[in-house]
């Protein structure tokens, strides 16, 4: 009688059967060990035998994932003869622009630090309401004041939508709505704008920094998200709009709006290929045409 190879044994014992990952889950698994520690620094992984094992594939697939993860910069030494060993340095492989996309509040962080870590600072930034890059940037602030980062000159210039139009998103679906909905957002982008440049233009007097902080204001509502760090670096991501409830002025209300802080952020990085390089420039060229030609003067107040 013939054996369903599915249910043939392996070294005398019986395989039962499971579902087929693809290697691309066997990297994403790993990836999170690594992510979270499980696996250290410079620690050897397991055989390529064992983790075809473990997660049910053939070797081959096995491979693939280790490949990935190499590419990734995660992993070295990875080879068909000896067990990969964790990257010593994964500090930049976790969070350097050739990292995988990560949420803009895991990813923005890091990068701005090391952004910060330049004599001239310079960042634009195209945006809903400046959430994520205030509070992306208390962490090299933080360093500032703690004597770990001392730049001579810091200059931000950020594109926030017109208080003059009527947005794509945040609005309600039940446009009878929208007059108070448009308010919250306002309240938030100013709010947001004003820390920014609060705590920005308080290193002229705490540090001796020479600061420049400029707004303009958009004639419509960004579907993306831009952060342009030091001309060297872009990194993008997607504003996911989706509908969903929220009380507003004690009423639920049905609406139409998208989370920065969660949007995936893909990063480039000029020098790190011509697709890179490319990106970088065209990005630059893209926000200054914004800046120079439709965009208006914007006042922080209501």
């Amino acid at each position: 009688m013939a054996v369903d190879p599915k249910h043939a044994s392996v070294n005398g014992r019986k395989r039962s059967p499971r579902p087929q990952k693809s290697h691309r889950e066997v990297a994403d698994e790993l990836r999170a060990r690594i992510r979270s520690g499980e696996l250290q620094p410079g620690q050897r992984m397991p055989t390529q035998a064992r983790l075809a094992d473990e997660f049910g594939v053939e070797r081959g697939a096995v491979r693939q994932a280790l490949r990935i993860l190499q590419s990734e910069h995660l992993l070295i030494n990875v080879s068909k003869g000896s067990p990969a060993t964790v990257a010593p340095d994964l500090g930049r492989a976790l969070t350097g622009p050739g990292a995988p996309p990560q949420p803009t509040m895991v990813a923005l962080a890091p990068r701005a630090a090391a952004a910060f870590a330049a004599p001239h600072v310079e960042i634009d930034a195209l945006c809903l309401t400046a959430v994520s890059l205030t509070l992306a940037l208390g962490e090299p602030l933080r360093q500032i004041h703690a004597g770990q980062l001392k730049p001579a000159k810091v200059d931000v210039r950020v594109l926030l939508p017109s208080r003059r139009i009527d947005l794509a998103f945040p609005t309600p679906v039940d446009a009878t709505a929208a007059g108070r909905l448009r308010r919250r957002w306002l309240a938030q982008r100013n709010a947001q704008g004003q820390v920014l440049q609060h705590n920005l233009l308080a290193l002229r007097a705490t540090h001796g920094i020479d600061v420049q902080v400029t707004f303009r204001a958009l004639p419509f509502t960004p579907p993306v998200k831009l952060y342009l760090l030091n001309g060297v670096e872009a990194l993008f991501a997607y504003y996911m709009v989706t509908r969903r409830e929220e009380e507003i002025d004690h009423e639920f209300l049905e609406l139409y709006d998208a989370e920065g802080t969660q949007s995936m952020l893909f990063a480039f990085e000029q020098g790190a290929g011509l697709r890179d390089t490319t990106f970088v420039e065209q990005s630059h060229l893209w926000f200054n045409s914004l800046w120079e030609t439709i965009s208006s003067d914007l006042e922080l107040t209501s």
